[in-house]
């Protein structure tokens, strides 16, 4: 019997783990005059199956039954989403084990409707907005200005960049460069290896975090950093994301800056 009861309560928290569209880098010797470009939203991917909200892993986010009353039975692919730079809190929203009520503040922002014939925006008709799903908006791509134009805009408001894609395809999974991501800033991870004490407002409180990077080299990441994470900052250990702007003459990131803890 508790065999029987682990079992079920472990097939309750993981769902087999959903084949995804994937995203590769944009570079500018592609053209994608006539794609379709949208916001990329800094959010938390979730499979829609028809019954429940699957991450990419497989685990099962546990959604109160207001957010999903209004769901299609068919699948669905988007981001589980609040505001621009709020991944945190979106995060800490979704991954708690029981519903709760902050779930409002979260919308199920769509970009892509799995198994369904036709082109991207054939298949993007087949969605009904309501109070939680929202259809992410889609631009087709003049030219090569058109998207800078774009992607600045974005980026100046917050966002974390856009995605193109080539809209006349059916729907695939996996990665390839008809999907691509178009950011300004390069994003790496590294790992918390200190603290280093603030100074000014920041007295008292964690002004940077010492951390190590992939090829063993140690830097410091302030900037991105809220009070919060200030007065209680990630674990030592603790894998974080950053973003930067190229590399210095020392070979070492520009311009580093916070993203989030990688969960």
């Amino acid at each position: 019997m508790r065999l029987f009861l682990l079992v079920f309560l472990v097939s309750s928290l993981f769902a087999s783990k959903p084949e995804l569209l994937l995203l590769n880098k944009y570079n500018e010797d592609i053209n994608v005059t006539s794609w379709y470009m949208s916001e990329k939203l800094d959010g938390v991917r979730a499979f829609w199956d028809g019954k429940k909200l699957i991450s990419r892993s497989g685990k099962v986010f546990n959604a109160p039954e207001f957010f999903i009353k209004d769901f299609p039975k068919y699948k669905l692919d988007g981001e589980l989403w609040t505001a621009r730079a709020d991944f945190s809190n979106v995060v800490s929203i979704v991954n708690q084990k029981k519903p709760h009520g902050k779930w409002k503040e979260i919308t199920y922002n769509i970009f892509e409707v799995p198994n369904t014939s036709g082109n991207l925006k054939e298949r993007l008709k087949k969605v009904k907005e309501t109070k939680y799903i929202k259809l992410i908006k889609q631009i087709k791509v003049k030219n090569k200005k058109h998207l800078n134009q774009f992607q600045k805009s974005i980026e100046k408001l917050g966002g974390e960049g856009i995605v193109v894609r080539d809209g006349t395809l059916p729907y695939y999974t996996g990665r390839d460069n008809n999907a691509l991501k178009v950011k300004s800033y390069i994003d790496e991870e590294c790992e918390v290896v200190g603290y280093n004490n603030g100074n000014g407002k920041y007295k008292g409180m964690i002004g940077s975090l010492s951390c190590r990077l992939k090829n063993l080299k140690v830097i410091k990441i302030g900037s991105g950093l809220s009070d919060k994470q200030r007065a209680v900052p990630p674990k030592i250990g603790a894998i974080i994301t950053f973003k930067y702007y190229g590399l210095t003459t020392k070979g070492n990131p520009r311009f580093p800056i916070f993203l989030r803890v990688r969960k």
